[in-house]
Formats: C-alpha cells, sequence, structure tokens
C-alpha cells in the first residue's frame, strides 16, 4: 500500500509574484500581475490579484520576488505556502 503522504508525482501549482506586505505574524500578501489581452480590439492591459501566503519563519520582505504553490487550508484566507526566494528587494531611490 502507498504511502498518502508522499507526492505520487502530482505537479503543485506554482505562481510567482512580489511581495506587498510583510505586517502579519507568519502570513505575507504576495501581488501577480499579468498581461491580458482584450479580444475585440488587441489591446493589452495588466490584471493583478494578491494571495495570502503562508510564512513560517518570517524570512521574506517588502519587495522580494518570491514562488509560492498550493497547499491545504491554513485559515479562511491562505491557502498558499512559500517555496522559496528568487528576487532580492529593490531599494527605493532617494532623491535629494
Amino acid at each position: 500500500m502507498t504511502d498518502n503522504n508522499t507526492n505520487l508525482g502530482i505537479r503543485q501549482r506554482r505562481l510567482r509574484g512580489v511581495v506587498v506586505s510583510d505586517r502579519m505574524d507568519k502570513t505575507i500578501r504576495v501581488k501577480i500581475t499579468r498581461l491580458k489581452m482584450n479580444s475585440k480590439y488587441r489591446k493589452q492591459y495588466k490584471v493583478s490579484q494578491t494571495y495570502m501566503v503562508h510564512d513560517p519563519e518570517n524570512t521574506y520582505h517588502m519587495g522580494e520576488t518570491v514562488i509560492f504553490e498550493a497547499d491545504r487550508p491554513r485559515s479562511k484566507s491562505k491557502r498558499w505556502v512559500a517555496v522559496s526566494r528568487v528576487g532580492e528587494a529593490k531599494e527605493a531611490k532617494t532623491e535629494v
């Protein structure tokens, strides 16, 4: 009999986005921006969506690009868990 806890080759849904908030404990908000196209006029426009992502060690901070994947429901709004960091936070340029 197989163990139910093992991943049987089923690929989890993975997404990449930018952390927009890290104020909550063990939770980050990640924003994903996609380009969509109007079917009639063929104009491209941006559509963004935010996800609540579980971050158990509070390791990710605002501005960083992260990869996260689908997981079991952790709360009412959290169904994703952070996997890895792709890019560092871009520092804001201050003008004098």
